[in-house]
């Protein structure tokens, strides 16, 4: 087996691999939708604008899985400005969906956030009473020390003592049901941006900000690669059972069933090559008239995984056939 057919070596994935491949992209596009539609239900409460609103998400991200996908296959087949047409329209619909992650992962990071903030509202309320109880204990304690410079204990001092007892009695029931409340956990996010902005020396907002926009794209490429990979292996698939097919994609992703056959055609580069249909002579004559594969030795050889004599052998028969013609240059070019 030749370098080439080593580099060709290429089978169909097995079922726990698409199994896994099948079950991260639909993750990641359920994840994707219900982040869009935290964002679009929220824009009218009116429930049929909200069944408008949420539709209209499904179908922007549905169509921009489409549209990579149909991003590769137009790729695959050569068709570059119907490729580059589908990245354009899927970098669109990727930029309203990372909008949508963007907006549902901030409306549920300030879900947690404000949970928090009432927490601990509850527990800085009990502590300001505390302290105001405090302070007037203080008073009450600087007025009694005034009753006893003027001799005034009986009737000053006491009615104070009495008065301060009443509030330490209160001030102790205050702080009895602030420790009953229960503790405030900072969820495992809080924590992030927490580190974050410590880490980064900037505020949690902004640490809060870069992290949402990072999940959010991280998430459209997760789910973006996962559909490339489908795609590519149904395209393979596809070959795999139809070897003598026109082949879509470059020879280092096809299986060494096709190799080897190239190599055994080319083992007699002497003889002239079979014009049988499924030969696959026959295949670089047709993609060299449909314009698809370069009309150059290097290009037939790196595409079909040819032997130099063999390529040599074919341009001399297509010559023969003034289906091809040398320029000045030496450069080959289809005339048929």
């Amino acid at each position: 087996m030749s370098a080439p057919t080593k580099m060709a070596l290429r089978f169909p994935k097995g079922r726990f691999a698409m199994l896994s491949v099948y079950s991260f992209t639909g993750a990641a596009i359920v994840a994707s939708t219900i982040f869009s539609l935290l964002l679009f239900l929220s824009l009218d409460d009116n429930p049929l604008m909200q069944w408008l609103f949420g539709a209209l998400a499904v179908i922007f991200e549905a169509g921009k899985f489409y549209a990579w996908y149909e991003f590769g296959e137009r790729r695959a087949h050569g068709n570059y400005v119907g490729a580059l047409s589908a990245l354009a329209f899927y970098l669109i619909l990727a930029l309203i969906s990372i909008g949508g992650s963007i907006g549902g992962i901030n409306s549920a990071t300030n879900a947690a956030q404000s949970e928090q903030r009432q927490a601990q509202a509850q527990i800085d309320a009990y502590n300001r009473q505390i302290n105001a109880i405090e302070q007037q204990i203080t008073l009450n304690n600087q007025a009694a020390e005034r009753y006893i410079e003027l001799d005034r204990i009986a009737t000053g001092v006491a009615r104070l003592q009495k008065e301060n007892n009443q509030l330490r009695k209160e001030q102790q029931q205050l702080a009895l049901e602030r420790d009953s409340l229960p503790a405030v956990a900072q969820g495992s996010i809080l924590g992030l941006i927490s580190n974050l902005a410590n880490t980064l020396g900037v505020s949690a907002d902004q640490a809060q900000s870069w992290l949402v926009i990072f999940l959010s794209v991280l998430l459209d490429v997760f789910a973006a690669f996962f559909v490339g990979v489908i795609g590519e292996e149904q395209r393979f698939r596809h070959w795999y059972r139809h070897p003598h097919a026109t082949p879509p994609t470059p020879l280092n992703t096809k299986e060494s069933s096709r190799a080897n056959e190239i190599n055994t055609e080319s083992t007699t580069p002497s003889e002239v090559p079979n014009e049988d249909v499924d030969s696959p002579y026959a295949d670089i004559k047709a993609a060299l008239a449909a314009k698809t594969l370069r009309c150059s030795k290097k290009a037939v050889m790196a595409e079909y995984a040819l032997s130099q004599e063999a390529v040599d052998t074919l341009f001399t028969h297509l010559q023969q056939q003034g289906l091809v013609a040398k320029k000045p240059n030496h450069h080959y070019h289809w005339v048929g």
